[in-house]
């Protein structure tokens, strides 16, 4: 079944290309089925690249999904056109103010993880986020700095900054093969990674609510489990398209940043050749699996969620 998007968003037209299944509010509302309503809080400044990129994994599933782009109230983007902006989002206060709910939210990372969380400007906003997502959604994924922000909210895991950036293709174990998000996966795989914090599996494996699900001998933690709050955190990169890697490269290339050439990424490690894209079945398995836990667990109505 569909995705249910604007069809003057972008995303639109670039997943229809591609063959994925997308369908405009008006025909979404002539079907008799609820569709399950998930939101993507999205704190990256290339808005319609991440759009793209998530909107692509959780439309790729059987289920009908209404897509709903959320952003912090008073932060204001600098890369993103303020006309797409104020077509497409709605700032976080209006949705809280209307008391609707969600069957399941992302929130993406976030290109701030020098700073410490309480010097973050939207911190105090994003901490309200987090409560209302446990009265008003049914399953939270935080990605990147999103995880790591609602891990050191829930449980005071902190984020340690790393000497050298995570930065590559790198091996990943399946650490729990029963689990129902990990449904289909390998025992080993590759996933993208580009941080300069890591959340240690010391820290996570002292708080019996949480579970690690994925995990790398070389960068740690990636996928760890929090059912008390209904929640997800991944540290990596899953939804990268195949030549994301390479812009960030090639930008801090073009801007004289020192950078390394990302890890395991271009074939013999070789810049000038195109990159292979060895992730994107499992990044579709965890989003599809996500979806239908939440297709399992979520009320028929929306508002009996939390209550």
């Amino acid at each position: 079944m569909p995705i249910t998007l604007p069809e003057t968003l972008p995303a639109f037209d670039v997943l229809r290309r591609e063959g994925v299944s997308v369908m405009s509010p008006e025909r979404a509302a002539r079907q008799d089925i609820r569709p399950l309503r998930i939101g993507l809080l999205n704190l990256m400044p290339k808005k319609i690249q991440t759009e793209n990129q998530f909107a692509r994994l959780i439309g790729a599933t059987p289920l009908q999904i209404d897509f709903q782009l959320i952003r912090m109230s008073e932060h204001q983007t600098k890369n993103t056109a303020a006309e797409h902006m104020e077509t497409f989002y709605r700032p976080f206060s209006e949705v809280e103010a209307t008391g609707e709910k969600f069957d399941g939210l992302i929130i993406t990372g976030a290109p701030i993880e020098h700073l410490p969380f309480d010097e973050v400007t939207y911190w105090e906003e994003l901490r309200r986020v987090f409560a209302w997502t446990q009265t008003h959604v049914q399953s939270t994924f935080g990605v990147c700095w999103g995880g790591m922000a609602m891990i050191y909210h829930f449980h005071g895991v902190q984020k340690h900054i790393l000497d050298h950036k995570a930065f590559g293709c790198f091996r990943h174990r399946n650490l729990a093969p029963a689990s129902p998000y990990l449904r289909g996966f390998s025992d080993d795989f590759v996933i993208p990674v580009s941080r300069w914090t890591e959340i240690r599996q010391a820290e996570v494996a002292a708080r019996p609510a949480l579970r690690t699900l994925l995990g790398s001998d070389e960068v740690g933690p990636c996928l760890v489990e929090d059912p008390a709050h209904r929640a997800l955190y991944i540290f990596n990169h899953f939804e990268y398209d195949s030549d994301t890697l390479k812009q960030e490269y090639d930008r801090d290339v073009a801007q004289g940043t020192p950078i390394n050439v990302p890890m395991n990424y271009y074939p013999d490690d070789d810049p000038s050749r195109p990159p292979l894209n060895r992730w994107r079945s499992h990044a579709h398995l965890l989003y599809g699996n996500w979806i239908n836990e939440i297709y399992q667990s979520t009320p028929f109505r929306l508002e009996d969620i939390g209550a």
